[in-house]
């Protein structure tokens, strides 16, 4: 692409390496969580959330387990203001859950976000101003220390204000745009703040570094938070908190990696809404948590209800590809992918496996409301015989044998290629119950019975060409025999290739099920499916089945049929 010179990175790397976050392999326990999506259900949103809106988001939130939510800027608006009063006055804020606060450092919009506050128990008053080098120079044309200022400012009025408030305030500081902030400087100011307000063990105070824009790779905001963590002052006294956005689309692993590096707590939306390219998605990273084995300290068991009313909410739509939520990522329509799926799924029922390590999927999917047949084997033409077979057994109880489920699932594939489309469940099962099960065209089977004539160990009745007959036969037992009357009315030859039964339940009703492949004398095969409630009639029927598919392509074969 051309103009590329006209970039540069426009980050800070520490002044001292910090990089003991690689030596950590993986995340050992959940940070704490503060959901923002009420601010930016005013701010990030082609139409902002009303105030009936935010009250659901709010007990949404509630229900998935946040302990701490920013209920927006009260100060900027009356809708937000409106909201805030609104969860204090009459009392939906549960006493195990801590509201957030937004303020500017500025004088009347400190004293008014307080005075919103009036009646809280508990609130995180989250002060803020930026500090980069592009909004020093180029937005508020200050000095350094003129920055400064302004946060200690800031600091000094939420400890007045807090005063004159009833109501316990933990105090918050973001030095906003941190990540184009001389690290130095950034420290600096984090702790001028600090100075003011003298955390302690009873009342400790959050420092929280934001990537407000995301400039660089993630393992440079891993060292940049964990160079600030290392050289904060009251360290044991401060929740280190980060709050990644996605400009770069790293959202996660920044998040991620800054908790290796010291971040105690994370900012963020679900399915990272907000201004931009969003916030830091916190669906995604508690599910990854999940998926390490940790407790992820929230809940998203039934994380398709949760998506159907953000979606509904905000407008915004979850992609299908989106991690753990959206609507394709469990889904396999490759042959291969389903294939080696459903031999996970059997290889566990085998060997009574309690750890999860199914082949393609990351998670149970039902540990998240996800459905099986619904979500992972999905048909198209590009699909394959095991998950065509898996989800003809799962959802209609057939359990076809290896080699009668490659035969169907070049018919269900030829039938989507044609169509061009994908195939439903229910349409596959149609394909399957038309094209194998109790077959009747040319020959229909009718009933067989054990002779009374010596001569004859079964007679068989079907009707042909609009005729009844009568056939006899003489086998090593009922199916061989019906096989033997079969080829010899009608000239006909096949070898058994394979024949499998098993019960099937249907509703209040147990039926027998049946499966018979025969071979003609050019060694094609034809395969037939039998159902009925005497075994022994299924399997007949099956033979029928396979029988009037060669009849139909007018081949000869030769007679071996075993019981």
């Amino acid at each position: 692409m051309e103009k590329f010179e006209k970039y540069s990175r426009s980050y800070f790397m520490p002044p001292v390496k910090s990089m003991k976050w690689m030596e950590k392999e993986y995340i050992t326990e959940a940070p704490l969580w503060c959901s923002v999506d009420l601010r930016d259900g005013n701010q990030a949103l082609v139409v902002p959330l009303t105030l009936e809106e935010k009250l659901e988001y709010f007990q949404l939130l509630v229900k998935i387990g946040f302990k701490e939510i920013e209920v927006g800027f009260p100060a900027a608006s009356e809708t937000e203001y409106t909201f805030l009063r609104t969860l204090i006055e009459q009392n939906l804020i549960p006493d195990d859950v801590t509201i957030q606060v937004l303020t500017q450092s500025r004088d009347h919009i400190i004293k008014k976000t307080f005075e919103s506050l009036q009646g809280v128990k508990k609130a995180v008053v989250h002060l803020y101003n930026s500090t980069s080098v592009a909004q020093r120079e180029q937005v508020f044309r200050k000095s350094k220390e003129e920055i400064i200022d302004i946060a200690v400012t800031g600091a000094k009025l939420l400890q007045k204000y807090a005063a004159e408030t009833e109501g316990e305030f933990v105090f918050q500081y973001s030095p906003e745009s941190f990540t184009g902030t001389e690290m130095e400087f950034a420290l600096d100011i984090c702790n001028r703040v600090l100075d003011v307000w003298q955390p302690t063990a009873q009342n400790k105070a959050i420092i929280n570094l934001p990537a407000t824009v995301s400039h660089s790779m993630p393992h440079v905001y891993a060292s940049q938070i964990e160079y600030v963590s290392d050289h904060l002052s009251y360290r044991d006294h401060v929740i280190l908190s980060i709050h990644p956005h996605n400009d770069r689309g790293s959202g996660i692993a920044d998040a991620e990696l800054a908790v290796l590096a010291g971040g105690q707590r994370i900012e963020g939306t679900l399915f990272g809404n907000g201004e931009r390219t969003g916030n830091v998605d916190i669906v995604t990273l508690a599910l990854n948590l999940y998926s390490h084995g940790v407790d992820p300290q929230l809940h998203f068991e039934n994380v398709i209800e949760i998506m159907e009313t953000y979606e509904r909410l905000t407008k915004m739509k979850v992609h299908e590809r989106h991690p753990y939520a959206g609507k394709l990522v469990f889904t396999a329509f490759s042959g291969s992918h389903q294939d080696a799926i459903t031999k996970g799924f059997k290889w566990r029922e085998e060997k009574d496996n309690t750890t999860w390590n199914v082949p393609y999927l990351v998670i149970d999917p039902k540990d998240i409301g996800r459905e099986y047949e619904g979500d992972i084997i999905r048909i198209n033409s590009q699909s394959g015989k095991g998950g065509i077979g898996y989800l003809l057994e799962q959802q209609y109880g057939f359990d076809l044998p290896p080699k009668m489920r490659e035969h169907f699932g070049y018919a269900v594939k030829n039938v989507s290629d044609h169509e061009n489309k994908e195939l439903m469940p229910s349409e596959i099962y149609d394909i399957f119950i038309n094209g194998y099960v109790n077959i009747v065209d040319p020959i229909q089977f009718i009933q067989s019975k054990t002779a009374k004539n010596e001569n004859y160990d079964t007679i068989v009745t079907v009707q042909f060409e609009g005729n009844e007959l009568e056939l006899p036969g003489v086998g090593n037992g009922r199916l061989d025999a019906v096989s033997n009357a079969l080829q010899t009315r009608f000239g006909i030859e096949f070898s058994d290739l394979e024949y499998k039964q098993h019960a099937q339940e249907m509703g209040s009703k147990s039926n027998a099920v049946s499966y018979i492949g025969i071979k003609d004398q050019n060694g094609t095969v034809h395969w037939g499916c039998g159902i009925d409630t005497d075994i022994m009639t299924s399997s007949i029927r099956a033979l029928f089945s396979a029988v009037n598919h060669l009849v139909k392509s007018n081949q000869k074969a030769e007679v071996i049929v075993h019981n």
